[in-house]
C-alpha cells in the first residue's frame, strides 16, 4: 500500500512540475530574434535544425520563417515547442484544420507559384512565408 501512495505522490509532483514548466514557457514573450529567418543543418532530418522542405514550430515561431521550393513540393511543419500551434494561410489557400499537438506535424503541397504567408491563429504575432518558384 505505500509503494502505491508513493507512487502516486511521485506521479503527482511530475505532473505538477510538468504543468509549471508549460505555464512558465507560455508566458513568455516572443523575442524579435526569432524573426530572423534562419535554416540549421539544412536537409538533416532529426538533427538540430529543420530538413529540407520542413518548417519546424519552435520557439513561438516559424523556423525558417521564410522557404523558398519549387512547384508540387511538399512542405511539412513539426511541432517542436511544447504548446499546440497551426498552420494558417493568411489568404485560405491551407490550413492545419486545428491545433497541431507537441511533435505533431502538418503537410501541404504546393501546386501553384506564388508566395503564400501564413500564421498561427492562436499565436497570430507567428508568421511565416511559402515562396513557390
Amino acid at each position: 500500500m505505500k509503494k502505491l501512495i508513493d507512487s502516486k505522490s511521485r506521479l503527482l509532483i511530475g505532473l505538477t512540475l510538468l504543468f509549471t514548466l508549460l505555464s512558465i514557457s507560455n508566458s513568455c514573450t516572443k523575442s524579435s530574434t526569432y524573426n530572423t529567418p534562419t535554416v540549421s543543418n539544412p536537409g538533416s532530418k532529426g538533427g538540430s535544425g529543420p530538413g529540407v522542405n520542413e518548417v519546424w514550430i519552435q520557439n513561438m515561431a516559424f523556423d525558417p520563417s521564410t522557404i523558398t521550393i519549387a512547384v508540387n513540393t511538399t512542405i511539412t511543419w513539426t511541432n517542436k515547442d511544447a504548446i499546440g500551434h497551426t498552420v494558417t494561410s493568411d489568404t485560405g489557400v491551407f490550413d492545419s484544420g486545428g491545433t497541431i499537438s507537441i511533435d505533431g506535424t502538418y503537410s501541404y503541397m504546393f501546386a501553384t507559384a506564388g508566395t503564400f504567408k501564413y500564421h498561427c491563429k492562436v499565436h497570430p504575432s507567428m508568421t511565416g512565408t511559402v515562396i513557390v518558384n
